[in-house]
C-alpha cells in the first residue's frame, strides 16, 4: 500500500517545524530579569514651628499692647479672639480684662501651637461709704438701756436680765451702728480697784450682747471706774445709780 503525496508533505512539515523550534529553543539561554529602577523616597517634611510675644505683658484697663509672633513651615496661622493673620506679622490689641492668646500654626508637617498671657490691671472702686441708719439718740436711749450692779460685783442681775434681750436686738436690726460700753463704780476703794471693777462691768454688759447674737465689731468697752459719777452724794441711792454699764452711740 503506498502513501499518500499529500500525507507525505504534511509530516515533513511537522518534522521541520519542530526541529526548528528546538534549534530555537536550544541557541536561547535565559535572561536575567532587570529590575526596575529605584524610586528616590520623598523628602521628609518639617513641622511648623511658632512664637508669640507681648509687649507689654501688663498694662491698666484702656491701655494697649502689641502681639508679635513669627511662624515656620506653616500654611495657615490664626489667634483665638482674632481669626486669621499672616504667618509672621504684629498686631496692636486692647484687650478689656486678661487674655490668654492661644496661637495656631498649622502645616503639611503637623500643627503648633504658641500661647501669651496679658494681664489687664482693672481698677477698684472703693468701697461705698455706710449710709445704713443707725437709728436716732432718742430711738437708741429707748431700746437701748443702761444695765446695773450690786456692790462689789460684776454679774448681771436678774432686773437687767430682762432689759439685754431688747438692747440686743436693737442693735443687731442697725449693722451700721457702733455702741460704747462704759463701766462705772461708785465712789468707795481705791481708783485702781474701781477702775478693774468697771471693766469687769463693761466686759459682762458686752459678753451678754454677744451671746444674745450682737456681732463683737459692733461693741467697744471702756472704764471709767469711779471717776465719772452721775450722783455725788454719798448714800446708797446714790451709789446704785453709779454701779452701771452704760451704753451710748460711739460716735
Amino acid at each position: 500500500m503506498s502513501t499518500s503525496p499529500i500525507k507525505f508533505r504534511k509530516a515533513a512539515v511537522l518534522a521541520s517545524t519542530l526541529v526548528l523550534i528546538a534549534a530555537v529553543t536550544g541557541c536561547h539561554k535565559k535572561q536575567p530579569v532587570v529590575p526596575p529602577a529605584s524610586i528616590p523616597a520623598p523628602a521628609p517634611v518639617s513641622a511648623p514651628t511658632a512664637s508669640i510675644t507681648a509687649d507689654p505683658l501688663a498694662i491698666d484697663l484702656g491701655q494697649s499692647v502689641v502681639l508679635n509672633w513669627r511662624t515656620q513651615n506653616a500654611t495657615v496661622v490664626t489667634i483665638d479672639g482674632i481669626g486669621e493673620v499672616p504667618v509672621n506679622g504684629t498686631q496692636t490689641v486692647s484687650p478689656s480684662s486678661s487674655t490668654n492668646f492661644h496661637l495656631t500654626a498649622k502645616g503639611d508637617g503637623g500643627t503648633t501651637e504658641a500661647n501669651v498671657r496679658v494681664t489687664v490691671r482693672v481698677p477698684v472702686a472703693p468701697p461705698a461709704p455706710v449710709t445704713e441708719d443707725a437709728g436716732s439718740e432718742a430711738a437708741f436711749r429707748q431700746n437701748v438701756q443702761d444695765i446695773f450692779f450690786d456692790f462689789d460685783a460684776y454679774d448681771i442681775r436678774p432686773d437687767a436680765q430682762s432689759t439685754i434681750p431688747t438692747s440686743a436686738a436693737y442693735i443687731k436690726a442697725h449693722p451700721g451702728l457702733r455702741v460704747l460700753i462704759g463701766g462705772f463704780a461708785d465712789e468707795r476703794g481705791s481708783a485702781e480697784y474701781n477702775l478693774a471693777l468697771g471693766e469687769n462691768r463693761a466686759n459682762a454688759a458686752r459678753t451678754a450682747l454677744v451671746n444674745l447674737g450682737v456681732a463683737p465689731g459692733q461693741l467697744r468697752v471702756i472704764s471709767f471706774g469711779k471717776e465719772k459719777q452721775f450722783c455725788t452724794e454719798s448714800n446708797e441711792a446714790c451709789w446704785q445709780q453709779n454701779r452701771r454699764a452704760q451704753f451710748t452711740i460711739d460716735k
